[in-house]
């Protein structure tokens, strides 16, 4: 009897250092693999090195430092992607066989590429069509002739192989403007409002291009309500102040899509810039009644047309104001073409910016505007050509890659849905850098210098560093 209790001691003890041990071995970060980009040079989302951690409890202010915090977790990552309008369908039919297949594993192939998960579409036509069209005739109010046969010819199939290609995806859809005979100003373009005795027959065709959509195969994950509803522009445009976006949604849509067996279709509000984003929130989800209805705030980064800043704290006060609901990166690009800085780097950094404060601030996805455009940034058929992160050149044939590619491919690929976004801080101004948990437990630090010099610095997780060095204007991706 004294031996089996001495035996049973001895296995409790060692039971319990094996379990501690554990405990431990858990806590110490793996090696930290790094890729980077960086001007003037090949390193192209390339993988430049791996370091491992060492104990290390108290920085120095002298240091530079990335502080990790993997205790401390936010919003759940929905994924990263673009749209695929009807100017990147166009373009990408026009290309080689062989030219689609790279083009398709660029963005959607997660080994080839960089692991696009999200799109988003036009609602019949937007700046970024060949003209403006609609899915019913001109008049129709009961939407008797409604019918998505334009977008079978191109934007269809390209949508199709996206998802082929990516696997689960998350697709949405936005409108510009209703059809002119449903305006005050009867016409689609230059802003004018929908006028109330459409109100319903919109709602209606809401339903009928997700009915329509889902008929071809193609799952609808969510609409935003309009794009830009604050913006009158030269292309299809409609204008809702706040109280009118807010009352057509309670009253309209939302009901509209429950009757019909939509209520899972995730609705977002707003789909407009950072500038009026805590108005545009508060307005419509103060309102117990329309917010019932609401998945999300959408927004786009154009604010700084006035000469500011991006005004990325706003995405955050509507984090602290609304937690229960999600902020979603709608569409951003560089405006006014230029082939001459094709390979302009201050065009990826851009994106690497805002992605970092974005996620930050709260967002869970973000979604670039066109996949594809060609080697005038169009077609456009208001002549408002822009960048694309891949151009196709339909003179020659070849698929033009730019900075913005690599920059979104150093979150896309790495970073997958489902993540956690961590909490981490920098300890100086020349680095930001933002963290997310994959499903499998590694931990994703994007880091750009934003300083024209080399800079060593430490990564820091669980009282380990590792130390590093990112090139001048580099982005990296830390994965451990």
């Amino acid at each position: 009897m004294k031996f089996s209790i001495a035996l049973l001691l001895v296995s409790a003890v060692v039971l319990g250092q094996t379990k501690n041990k554990s405990n431990t071995d858990n806590l110490q970060p793996k090696p930290v693999t790094i890729y980077t980009s960086a001007p003037d040079s090949n390193l192209k989302m390339t993988k430049t090195g791996q370091e491992t951690f060492k104990p290390y409890s108290q920085p120095l202010e002298t240091q530079l430092c990335i502080f990790v915090h993997p205790n401390k977790k936010n919003q759940i990552f929905l994924g990263i992607g673009g749209a695929i309008t009807d100017a990147s369908a166009e373009v990408f039919a026009k290309l080689s066989k062989e030219k689609q297949e790279e083009f398709l594993n660029a963005y959607f192939d997660k080994e080839k590429g960089i692991g696009y998960t999200i799109i988003r579409t036009n609602i019949h036509s937007c700046d970024f069509s060949s003209g403006s069209y609609t899915y019913v005739e001109e008049g129709d109010k009961e939407l008797k002739t409604f019918s998505i046969e334009h977008d079978r010819a191109f934007k269809i199939p390209l949508i199709k192989k996206a998802m082929a290609k990516a696997g689960k995806t998350t697709f949405y859809a936005s409108p510009w403007s209703p059809p002119a005979f449903m305006k005050d100003s009867k016409n689609m373009l230059k802003g004018g409002k929908l006028l109330p005795e459409f109100y319903q027959s919109w709602a209606n065709y809401y339903v009928k291009f997700v009915q329509a959509y889902e008929k071809e195969g193609i799952p609808v994950w969510g609409l935003t309500i309009q794009n830009e509803p604050m913006a009158t522009q030269i292309w299809e445009s409609c204008i809702y102040t706040a109280e009118e976006e807010r009352d057509f949604l309670k009253k309209y849509l939302g009901p509209t899509l429950h009757k019909n067996g939509l209520k899972d279709l995730k609705i977002t509000v707003w789909d407009h810039n950072r500038d009026l984003l805590t108005q545009r929130a508060s307005t419509v989800l103060d309102d117990p009644e329309a917010a019932k209805y609401v998945w999300g705030i959408g927004f786009h980064w154009y604010e700084n047309w006035s000469g500011g800043n991006p005004m990325f704290e706003n995405v955050g006060k509507v984090h602290q104001m609304y937690p229960d609901k999600n902020l979603l990166f709608t569409e951003g690009c560089v405006e006014k073409f230029s082939a001459e800085k094709y390979q302009f780097w201050a065009n990826g950094q851009r994106y690497g910016r805002s992605m970092i404060h974005d996620f930050n601030n709260g967002t869970v996805g973000w979604t670039d505007w066109n996949i594809l455009l060609d080697q005038n940034g169009g077609p456009n058929h208001v002549g408002n050509f822009c960048f694309s992160p891949i151009h196709g050149d339909t003179s020659t044939g070849e698929l033009i890659y730019t900075p913005s590619y690599y920059f979104i491919g150093h979150f896309s690929k790495f970073i997958k849905p489902g993540a956690k976004n961590i909490s981490n801080s920098v300890s100086r101004s020349q680095l930001i850098a933002t963290t997310f948990q994959n499903p499998n437990g590694e931990l994703v630090t994007v880091v750009m210098n934003e300083s024209d010099k080399e800079l060593t610095y430490l990564l820091s997780n669980n009282n380990q560093v590792s130390e590093l060095k990112i090139p001048a204007k580099a982005i990296q991706t830390l994965v451990y």
